[in-house]
């Protein structure tokens, strides 16, 4: 059967339902009140409609009695009982007819169940009235008569099934006056009779129970289903009339039946111009619209474009189709909205997702859309295609100096740049801050990339104008090929970024393209940062120790504490490789909270005279928490903090040199010391000295090693030690390996000596051994064997004679022969002095070497003091040096040499010719 709607106006003819709800209650409260209406709205018709036969059921039965007690009763009684009973019947009858009437109507507030309770107890009364007062006087035949009728008025009860209660008020009512009939009016009762009653009223009231609770459920489903549909009706009523949509019908032929006056406003059309005709054709020839409704399936958000006199709109249906109670289809039902402003907000929030608002190009999503086009293409057509990445160089400083609003503009100009280059042969987009891309469709051309590559360097490197400001910055390229690179966007990018970072670190201002070589650098990479990680949980760091020496005396101050890794399988790991690495990871936190506690251990168990440095990365200033983890370190093993010593370089004050200065100031607050290491070589500024921060500065290798053959490097070490003294620092020169090197350190001024020549890095209990005098190489005896300075015929001379480091120069200068006679021919050769290296000989500490008799003076006992130690003063005339050597008093012997010696003229000749090259 076929389903047509029902128009929206047409029940402002009928009387609403109550559907009033307080605005306090919710909507449940609100529906069960609905609900309720209802069910006194059936209840209400199913009443009227038994409300004949429950009255003529009452008369009929009243005459019946009446005749029956004719002759018996008098007469004016029988007449007034039957007026009564037919007044009170058809008052219930027209009073059941007039709620039935008005069922549907706001007003019919309902009836209560107590009204209709006792309705029924007052039309029983008045009905039992007359027959259970007279029943005693009638004959036994009227007796019968009366009970059958009382027995049929139980079954008359059917006329109060809406009101299951009402129905067994009247039952009870009826059964309990034929009872009371019965026990007053006879002498005795019949048991037959007795037995009739009861099965009679026994039968009736299961009956009519059953069939009251039938239609009273009835009564609710349908009170539920009219809620249900009011709610509907009233929902599309307000979903029409409130402007948000509006609905549409067609039958099986998919001609429109109903559709809403939005719907013809919106076409510019009448209803009957669309009434009767084809829905896809009223809209247009919408091809979808009927393939959709041929396939008789529910469908949803359908949006289509229509062409209107207001201009293009865009709508969007939804429909299910109709189908009767014998399963044959019978149209479609539906809504439709005006989609068009959605679409037009959809439309510029996808392009603002797309786009960059800086420079208006594609943004980081919308160039990963355009390369998976572009890569979905090339491996379609055998094309390849490309994916550059360009990342400014020299752009950070255009916004520390000149603003970001002109670095905004300086990123405009770059873009407008690119575009121009790039023009059609790709798409330029923006990834974020200064990085761009270029997605190219067409890269089968590997010389047109390299070309546009070369032209875009070319063209960022002009000079831009902003404000009467030149800036100059450039631009470094890294570039994949897909599908030869890599078969997923993901993969091309991580390649691009690859190669862009090759192009960085190989000066900047290049191109370089992507190659196997960079892949495989990049998994060691990845493979050493997880080895590192595990290496840090398993504590395979080791720290080595490099002797610093004093170079007065050549002796042992403290020790550097360079960390080591021996991976199991790699071997030796430089700290070259590692150290970057767990900067960039953030792994050089736990690592230098490792070095700390370490050294602070290592100290620990060493003389009180003996400090250890240890090197900080500007990653571990950035922490707050690191004075509080060095003072950890320092209370766990008990250490004078002026025992250790922090070296930092001059690259911490690149980033937040105002928090690394802060954390600075509290380790030096600790009483730890502050070296500024490499200095020189780096981002040197004298206003990092004058924060009394530093008391060390160490100048780097690369002065020490250039030293010796430029006289501008001398300069420079002159310069820097110049300046500690005046700051009050101590200069410590590293990267000694020679010598000429220590020499020159030593007579420049420098404070300390760190290098290959006095020690390599060594293990802690090598370096505890050296500390406590076990182990005697500290210094080549090659070296020592150089520096027995002194000529057979001079002072010092006479010295190495009388001490026997004949023998001991021998054994350091094999080359010369060893032995004895090799020391006279070194010592014939070199007449260097070197008392320092000569009292470290006698104290034993010279690898090689014994320490020589000691012979008493004149005037001395045996074994009392040393030899006498001379010297040649400078005003050229012999003397003997007054104070003190190793704490023993040298004083002038009468059995010591003396011999002429040379004039101040030869002295200053022979100072010039071996101190000279020495000094530069």
């Amino acid at each position: 059967m076929y389903h047509a709607p029902v128009p929206l106006d047409s029940d402002s003819q009928e009387e609403e339902p109550i559907d009033t709800v307080d605005d306090s209650v919710g909507p449940e409260a609100g529906s069960q009140r609905l609900r309720e209406a209802h069910l006194h709205n059936g209840q209400a018709q199913t009443r009227a409609l038994f409300a004949p036969y429950f009255a003529a059921t009452n008369v009929g039965a009243a005459l019946l009695v009446a005749w029956g007690m004719v002759g018996a009763t008098r007469p004016e009684l029988i007449v007034s009982w039957l007026a009564v009973v037919a007044f009170a019947n058809w008052v219930y009858f027209r009073h059941a007819l007039r709620e039935g009437a008005v069922a549907s109507s706001r007003s019919n507030e309902g009836r209560s169940h107590y009204r209709a309770i006792v309705e029924a107890i007052g039309l029983a009364a008045i009905w039992t009235a007359l027959p259970t007062w007279a029943f005693a006087t009638q004959t036994h035949e009227v007796q019968v008569v009366i009970g059958g009728a009382m027995g049929a008025m139980i079954i008359a009860a059917i006329g109060l099934a809406s009101v299951p209660s009402a129905s067994m008020a009247w039952i009870a009512t009826m059964t309990a006056a034929l009872c009371i009939a019965y026990y007053f009016g006879s002498p005795r009762l019949d048991p037959t009779v007795g037995a009739t009653i009861i099965g009679v009223a026994a039968v009736a009231i299961f009956g009519v129970a059953r069939l009251t609770r039938l239609i009273f459920g009835q009564l609710q489903m349908i009170a539920s289903v009219r809620t249900q549909a009011e709610s509907v009706r009233l929902l599309l009523k307000e979903y029409e009339h409130r402007g948000v949509g509006w609905l549409w019908q067609v039958d099986s032929e998919n001609r429109v039946v109903y559709i809403s006056s939005r719907m013809t406003s919106l076409l510019g059309r009448s209803s009957s111009q669309l009434i009767g005709h084809s829905l896809p054709a009223a809209l247009g020839g919408n091809s979808a619209l009927g393939r959709t409704l041929l396939a008789r399936q529910p469908f949803a958000s359908l949006e289509m474009e229509l062409k209107t006199r207001r201009g293009t709109r865009w709508i969007s249906l939804a429909g299910d189709p109709i189908i009767d109670m014998a399963g044959q289809f019978q149209g479609f039902r539906g809504v439709g909205s005006d989609v068009t402003e959605v679409r037009k907000t959809q439309e510029r929030l996808t392009n603002l997702a797309n786009m960059d608002v800086l420079s208006g190009l594609p943004n980081r999503g919308r160039v990963r859309q355009l390369l998976g086009e572009a890569l979905s293409n090339s491996t379609s057509s055998n094309v390849p295609c490309a994916i550059m990445f360009l990342d400014l160089d020299g752009f950070k400083p255009v916004n520390d100096t000149f603003g970001h609003p002109k670095g905004d503009a300086v990123l405009k100009s770059v873009s407008q740049r690119l575009v121009r280059e790039v023009a059609d042969w790709g798409h330029v987009g923006r990834m974020g801050g200064d990085e761009f891309a270029i997605v190219m469709r067409d890269a089968q051309s590997r010389k047109k990339v390299e070309d546009l590559a070369c032209r875009i360097i070319e063209s960022v490197a002009e000079p831009y104008h902003i404000d009467k400001a030149e800036i100059r910055i450039g631009v470094s390229i890294g570039c994949a090929f897909g599908p030869i690179d890599g078969q997923s966007v993901d993969d091309l990018i991580q390649k691009a970024d690859l190669a862009l970072y090759q192009a960085k670190a190989q000066g900047r201002g290049t191109c370089c393209y992507f190659s196997a070589d960079m892949q495989n650098e990049a998994e060691d990479r990845l493979r050493l940062e997880q080895d590192l990680r595990q290496a840090i949980s398993l504590r395979q760091f080791r720290l080595d120790y490099q002797p610093l020496i004093n170079a007065a005396d050549q002796s042992l101050m403290g020790f550097e504490a360079l960390i080591r890794w021996h991976h199991p399988t790699r071997g030796m790991v430089s700290p070259a490789e590692f150290i970057p690495l767990a900067e960039d990871t953030g792994l050089i936190m736990d690592l230098g909270d490792w070095v700390i506690d370490e050294a602070c251990r290592a100290a620990a168990a060493w003389p009180d005279y003996i400090h250890v440095a240890l090197n900080l990365s500007a990653r571990q200033l950035i922490l707050p928490a690191l004075p509080n983890t060095v003072s950890e370190a320092l209370a766990k093993y008990r250490l004078k903090a002026n025992r250790l010593e922090l070296e930092v370089t001059e690259s911490v004050f690149l980033g937040d040199s105002e928090g690394s200065l802060d954390v600075l100031k509290r380790l030096r607050t600790l009483g730890v010391g502050i070296a500024l290491d490499d200095f020189g070589t780096g981002y040197s500024s004298l206003g990092y000295l004058n924060k009394a921060v530093f008391h060390k500065l160490k100048i780097d290798g690369s002065f020490v090693r250039e030293a010796g053959n430029n006289r501008e490097t001398v300069a420079i070490i002159q310069s820097i030690v110049q300046l500690a003294k005046s700051f009050r620092m101590t200069v410590t020169a590293e990267g000694v390996e020679t010598a000429d090197d220590f020499t020159r350190m030593r007579d420049l001024g420098c404070h300390q000596i760190q290098g290959y020549l006095f020690g390599r890095p060594m293990s802690f209990e090598r370096a505890s051994d050296l500390i406590h005098g076990t182990q005697t190489r500290l210094i080549d005896p090659r070296f020592v064997a150089r520096r027995l300075l002194g000529r057979p015929g001079s002072t010092r001379g006479q010295y190495a004679r009388h001490c026997g480091e004949y023998r001991a120069a021998g054994a350091g200068g094999r080359e010369l022969g060893g032995g004895e006679r090799g020391g006279r021919r070194l010592l014939r050769r070199r007449g260097r002095r070197a008392p320092a290296l000569l009292r470290l000989h006698r104290q034993g500490r010279l690898g090689g070497c014994r320490p020589p008799p000691c012979r008493p003076g004149r005037g001395q006992k045996a074994g009392g003091e040393f030899p006498r130690l001379f010297a040649l003063r400078r005003r050229g005339r012999h003397a003997v040096q007054t104070g003190r050597v190793q704490g023993l008093p040298v004083r002038r012997s009468a059995g010591d040499d003396h011999r002429r010696v040379p004039r101040r003229q030869a002295v200053r000749k022979h100072r010039q010719r071996h101190l000279a090259p020495s000094q530069g």
